[in-house]
């Protein structure tokens, strides 16, 4: 009997062992989980801030000729139509003709932004009808934030060449052009040729087109892209596309889902 019950004291001291070493795996694996988790918090915050924080571009592209966006300034040109320092949305493109009683949607964007692109292609359409219906005052807030990631100057060029084709009254068009012809790659960025072919798609012709392309090449509208650029940075935006809607923000999600657009429109407009 007293074998029995050493043995049996012997199996239960192995079990709770072998119970404690489970145990012991278990939070190990645990930590290591939170300990990932954790990391990619950090490099995501990280990216994140880098994006926001650095105010100024950096690298060349051969979109653009290698010319650096300039120091932002109050007094550089902008396009045909398009806010100054002191309007409703400062360096916007106003879309459509919507009353000033319509609750306004500020929209940014960066050309070079995947996400950007893909927000056109789901719902492009619907938010830019928002506008022409005259639910929504729409305005279009470029900025060239993902040059700095990028390592080039490709948002600032298309920025650039999208303010000649406003003054060639294509606003809509070339910016839906541009969109339309992202690299498959990110970060390749376009040429001076691929402007003016997107010039041409968006039906500029003839003596416009030289006129475009003379705005293109002198890089008239680098400062306009530097000061809307300074504007999206001076309003601490964490990323691309973003929404403000009467100055709430929207998430891509909502601005791609039309239903759900419409309704936080209905509601902005209901509370104005």
């Amino acid at each position: 009997m007293a074998k029995d019950r050493e043995s049996k004291s012997t199996r239960e001291k192995a079990a709770a062992a072998r119970a404690e070493q489970v145990a012991k795996e278990k939070r190990r694996e645990r930590t290591v989980r939170i300990v990932g988790a954790i990391g990619v918090v950090v490099v995501v915050l990280l990216i994140i801030g880098l994006a926001v924080v650095v105010p100024r571009l950096s690298g060349d592209s051969s979109a653009n000729g290698g010319t650096p966006m300039p120091a932002p300034d109050p007094n550089a040109a902008v396009p045909t139509g398009v806010y100054g320092a002191d309007g409703v949305a400062p360096w916007g493109v106003p879309v459509g003709s919507a009353p000033e009683t319509a609750p306004l949607l500020e929209l940014w964007e960066d050309f070079q932004c995947p996400a950007c692109g893909s927000l056109e292609e789901l719902n492009g359409a619907g938010i830019q009808s928002l506008a022409t219906d005259g639910k929504v005052r729409l305005v279009w807030r470029p900025t060239a934030f993902l040059d700095n990631n990028l390592g080039n100057n490709s948002s600032a060029a298309a920025i650039n060449a999208w303010g000649c084709a406003i003054d060639a009254g294509k606003t809509v068009e070339y910016h839906d052009a541009i969109f339309a012809n992202q690299p498959t790659t990110e970060g390749e960025g376009w040429t001076n040729e691929q402007f003016t072919s997107f010039a041409e798609q968006s039906g500029i012709t003839g003596v416009p087109l030289e006129q475009f392309n003379d705005c293109l090449t002198s890089n008239r509208y680098l400062g306009w892209a530097a000061n809307s650029t300074q504007a999206f940075y001076d309003a601490n935006v964490e990323g691309t596309p973003r929404g403000v809607l009467n100055g709430t923000p929207i998430e891509g999600g909502q601005l791609a889902d039309q239903a759900v657009l419409e309704k936080l429109v209905e509601e902005a407009a209901a509370k104005q």
